[in-house]
């Protein structure tokens, strides 16, 4: 690691595989234990949380005493390097090939940039699992450099609020001290993350989104499927719910606020745990996302991961994806402990709504169940808007009737409003509407302004 490569690492900030020491002490061993039962990664000693360089001098001494408490873990870990750089200690560990591996103090853990004692369930749960090898962390195949999207990165590093410039020379120690580059190979989770076509590597990484007429799948109306990276896929996932939920208006000092029927922290908050917890070693499925007219299932492959129990479920936390749900974390779209769960339920009753409804065998479930009143009213008025188009004697397209459908609930939205729920341009709107007026459907009462639209069947 050079000075260059240091500044990057640090300016990223702590992670899976990054933790910082304002000064060497004897407990730096359960951080090497946490590691070496993560991906490895790197301890930085002289720089303080803040990610201020303090300095720590690299003598004789201290690095007999850091081998020391690495050979002295049960079984021993391997200390891939100890280096001095500008001033600071960089100690770089390798991977556990014997996990889990004990410390002086106990078993650690790695979770984001914290490291935890492990429960007795993750003890055995990584014992368990300690002949097995990740999907995430596995080399992608025929994945290389070249088929990383510098974009992406990009978009990335924003998101996580660090701002540095993304190039040739600055995005290997980058994916390095993310934990997604190793030995000249790119891990599965970077693929998954940065890849510009990630359907070339991983064609099961995809999220397929449908909305149901009625409270089965006999009768779709609209679909998306979304091949993208995750971030990506958890953005237009929250787009889709958006444009097919019921939404109500309130004036607050002059200030108006969009108060959706389900709440939109509870939905993204289980599509992160379904594209994060996936169990991306299963093809030939994806995540579903399936809105009815009572309720909005989210579907994803692979159940509960090994350790979890329904007994245990939303009181313990083990990941499925440790690097993934790292990626997340430092974008701020998860939190560092596993309470996603507890925060769904707390969403909805905040809301006045039923707590969600979880179920587990070989996929996961998470079923918000919808106001009532407002399946009736969807249902009834998908079939108003069809039955006025025939009794006029004209078709309706899949976007006049969402049109319809939106100006019902909502006499004064806007043509940009519109165009943000149905996911279409303002322009291709504003098409549909005229031909709406055209064949006598739809008229606008007042200015644009300060007015507002009337349908054909409510005059």
């Amino acid at each position: 690691m050079n000075s260059k490569e240091l500044n990057l690492i640090i300016a990223e900030g702590e992670g899976l595989t990054v933790e910082f020491k304002e000064k060497y002490t004897s407990k730096i061993d359960r951080d090497i234990a946490s590691m070496a039962n993560a991906k490895g990664g790197f301890i930085l000693l002289g720089v303080n949380d803040a990610g201020k360089i303090i300095g720590e001098k690299l003598t004789n001494r201290l690095k007999a005493e850091i081998l020391s408490l690495a050979r002295n873990c049960e079984p021993q870990i391997t200390i891939s390097k100890i280096s001095q750089v500008d001033k600071v200690v960089v100690i770089e560990i390798s991977e556990g090939n014997e996990k889990p591996h004990r410390c002086s103090s106990g078993y650690f853990r790695r979770l984001d940039a914290v490291t935890q004692k492990m429960t007795h369930l993750e003890i055995r749960t990584m014992f368990r699992e300690s002949a097995d090898i990740s999907f995430e962390g596995l080399p992608c195949k025929g994945f290389s450099f070249k088929d990383i999207s510098f974009e992406k990165v990009k978009i990335f590093t924003k998101e996580s609020e660090v701002s540095y410039k993304i190039s040739k020379e600055t995005i290997h120690p980058l994916l390095s001290s993310l934990g997604i580059y190793k030995d000249d190979k790119i891990c599965n989770a970077g693929a998954l993350m940065f890849a510009k076509e990630i359907g070339k590597f991983i064609p099961h990484s995809e999220i397929i989104l449908g909305a149901f007429k009625g409270m089965t799948k006999t009768h779709i109306y609209d679909r998306k499927d979304v091949r993208n990276d995750l971030f990506t896929q958890l953005n237009e996932s929250m787009s889709f719910l958006k444009k097919h939920l019921n939404i109500r208006s309130e004036i607050h000092e002059l200030n108006r606020y969009d108060i959706y029927e389900i709440p939109l922290d509870a939905l993204r908050e289980a599509l992160v745990n379904a594209v994060v917890h996936r169990d991306y070693s299963i093809q030939g499925t994806n995540i579903s996302v399936n809105v009815f007219d009572d309720r909005i299932e989210i579907v994803n492959p692979g159940g509960l991961p090994s350790g979890l129990t329904k007994e245990n479920f939303g009181k313990e936390s083990i990941r499925r994806n440790l690097i993934v749900a790292d990626l997340f974390h430092r974008m701020n779209k998860m939190e560092r402990v596993g309470s996603g769960i507890n925060r769904m339920c707390e969403y909805m009753k905040e809301a006045g709504l039923k707590e969600p409804v979880f179920e587990s065998d070989s996929f996961f479930r998470v079923t918000f169940y919808r106001n009532p009143k407002y399946a009736l009213k969807r249902t009834d008025e998908l079939d108003k808007n069809l039955k006025l188009g025939v009794k006029l004697g004209v078709k309706l397209g899949v976007n006049q009737i969402k049109i319809l459908d939106i100006i019902y609930e909502n006499k004064f939205v806007t043509i940009v409003e519109i165009a943000e729920r149905i996911g279409i341009s303002s322009t291709a709107v504003e098409n549909n509407i005229a031909k709406l007026k055209t064949k006598g459907i739809l008229h606008r009462v007042g200015p644009d302004k300060t007015g507002h639209w009337k349908l054909k069947e409510k005059e």
